[in-house]
């Protein structure tokens, strides 16, 4: 590159690690004029992913978590595109960008060309349906904010009908089947419950929260958080039954119906909502790109410095990349922390990039895995550099840490007097509003 070349960095998805990133290279480089960076998403809002067990629950209200990207945009000096990535020609370094059209269908933005000098790809991940027959059809995955928000209002849905057949002397139990028991699944069953309990207090009366709204987990291996320590999985499931779900392990899925799911053992679990949170995938866009490695889920296969192995100028980070984790076993997993480390280091790398300097290989560093048991308990264990060993933790303490996961990312986007200030409106709103979104 000449003096006079200003480099483009575009950076493909605004989810937690994107964010971060535009926002590091728009203070730094952006501001300074010393850059020009770009965000590419398809939708015009960001939500932390994590978050959207709270919402499909309606314990949380979307307005109060949501991002604007166009804000963010103007106040940390980068470009918002809006619209998703069709394709890459690595020969002319330019994406190209779906159009877009408005809530009526009516077009808004065309397609388009964008030119890169550096290219981020930060799509994060999808559900992985594994193929099994009517899962498309009958389930809902947790993947968005729409997602989140559509089982919402089935949920309340199905609780008032059911009220309406109480008062009518009929059979008025909901039952709720979520498949996998990883995190998103373990924290959605108690999440769920939670609002059970509270409905009754905004006029569902007529049905007992732990009685009459049903929540059955299903997991195919042998024990619920599978990716987690046996004590974490155990000390969870102990907590998940005192609440009144049901947890069945050992039991794959082999077909979802409208009516319930069915699974290899024989087994047919009635259910009037279905979730689907059994596996991931990152998008099929990616396996379908100009010539760059992929695995069997679409992960783009990265190398120690998060740079596409068949590419020197795209990188991946978070749910979508394949990175070998250095000092660890395997690849490094599909989580918030990990996305935060590696828009932090790509910020690190670009910076030294232009001043003609290098770095050393990226080292994913865990720091333990938290699960929330809703709005009073989490459950998990601290590793690594923050602790010098491995520390179960439990209740209210690790539901203080696991709250304060967002706040850190908060803090990455906004800086502290923001976040600070942030935090005291949504604590302040919560106190007058009730406790889940009824409508």
């Amino acid at each position: 590159m000449n003096e006079a070349h200003i480099p483009t960095y575009i950076v493909i998805g605004g989810g937690a690690g994107g964010l971060e990133l535009v926002t590091t290279l728009g203070n730094t480089l952006g501001k300074a004029g010393k850059a020009k960076v770009i965000l590419v998403d398809k939708s015009p809002i960001h939500i932390w992913k994590p978050h959207l067990h709270e919402v499909a629950a309606g314990s949380m209200d979307v307005g109060l978590h949501r991002l604007e990207y166009v804000a963010q945009a103007r106040w940390h000096d980068f470009e918002f595109q809006m619209g998703s990535m069709l394709s890459i020609d690595r020969t002319k370094k330019t994406i190209r960008v779906g159009a877009v059209n408005d809530s009526d269908g009516q077009p808004m933005l065309p397609e388009r060309d964008l030119s890169y000098d550096e290219l981020v790809v930060a799509v994060g991940s999808q559900i992985n349906t594994f193929n099994i027959p009517g899962t498309t059809e009958y389930a809902i995955g947790l993947d968005s904010v729409f997602d989140a928000e559509r089982f919402r209002q089935k949920l309340i849905a199905a609780c008032m009908r059911a009220e309406t057949r109480a008062a009518e002397g009929e059979s008025h139990q909901v039952s709720i089947a979520i498949i996998g028991a990883g995190a998103t699944g373990v924290e959605l069953a108690a999440e769920l419950r939670n609002t059970s309990k509270v409905l009754g207090a905004y006029g569902i009366h007529r049905m007992d929260p732990k009685k009459d709204v049903r929540i059955t987990v299903i997991e195919g291996a042998d024990r619920i958080l599978p990716g987690l320590t046996p004590r974490v999985s155990k000390s969870v499931g102990e907590l998940l039954e005192s609440m009144g779900i049901e947890i069945r392990v050992s039991e794959r899925v082999t077909e979802v119906r409208s009516d319930g799911v069915s699974t290899a053992s024989g087994l047919i679990i009635s259910a009037d909502l279905i979730v689907w949170a059994a596996g991931l995938k990152a998008p099929d866009i990616l396996s379908q790109l100009d010539g760059l490695e992929t695995n069997r889920i679409n992960q783009l296969v990265v190398n120690d410095h998060l740079k596409a192995t068949r590419d020197e100028h795209i990188y991946a980070l978070g749910d979508c990349a394949q990175c070998e984790w250095k000092g660890g076993q395997g690849y490094i997993p599909p989580r918030a922390q990990s996305a935060h480390q590696q828009a932090s280091y790509l910020a690190k790398l670009f910076l030294k990039k232009l001043k003609g300097k290098t770095v050393g290989p990226f080292y994913y560093h865990d720091f333990g895995s938290l699960v929330s048991l809703g709005r009073s308990s989490a459950v998990g264990n601290l590793m690594g550099g923050l602790m010098g060993g491995n520390m179960f933790i439990d209740g209210f303490i690790a539901r203080l840490m696991y709250k304060s996961l967002y706040q850190m990312h908060q803090f990455a986007l906004h800086g502290f007097i923001k976040t600070a200030l942030d935090l005291l409106s949504v604590q302040l709103r919560k106190a007058t509003e009730p406790h889940i979104k009824l409508h």
